[in-house]
């Protein structure tokens, strides 16, 4: 089995619970890209938004996750947007990861975040910015992945033991 699981996704699918709560499973390690950025910058993801604009934070993004793909062992949780760069999608169709898409339903995704603040590119029309950017990444994500989990109704622990079910399979 591979020592790279990396988990894509929307807002609210769940990467970073079930990240986890994979990782617990697996015995692995489990990082978050978006916690990196704000460890090694030492600002919220919002914060870099609103002060320096998405292309700022889109170049941040790009070599962290590039670091992390390279050299983390372990479960990754990639920001929702971090697939669509093609650097990472070109290191995300390398063999050495296997790519799980959690996807989640609008009204799903609405309970568990609440398109809050922390979500910068749903400030304006939450709902409609979701729908948008679910409509321009879903293509790329389900190219990227080679699992899929619909992570409605289920708890982390459940999407956790259902992907570790899966990722056994494919041995």
């Amino acid at each position: 089995m591979s020592r790279k699981i990396v988990l894509i996704g929307p807002p609210g699918a769940g990467k970073t619970t079930v990240g986890k709560a994979l990782a617990r499973l697996l015995n692995l390690n489990f990082i978050d890209s978006d916690r990196e950025i704000e460890r090694v910058t030492g600002r919220k993801i919002s914060e870099i938004f609103v002060e320096d604009g998405e292309a700022f934070f889109r170049n941040i993004e790009q070599a962290t996750v590039a670091d992390l793909l390279d050299n983390f062992e372990g479960v990754i949780a990639l920001g929702g947007g971090a697939p669509i760069n093609p650097l990472i999608a070109q290191k995300l169709r390398s063999e050495q990861y296997q790519v799980v898409f959690l996807d989640v339903s609008i009204s799903q995704a609405a309970n568990r975040i609440g398109f809050n603040k922390e979500r910068p590119l749903l400030l304006v029309n939450p709902r409609q910015q979701w729908i948008k950017l679910m409509n321009d990444r879903r293509n790329i994500y389900e190219e990227l992945s080679s699992i899929y989990l619909l992570t409605d109704s289920k708890k982390p622990a459940e999407s956790a033991s259902e992907i570790l079910h899966i990722l056994g399979s494919l041995k």
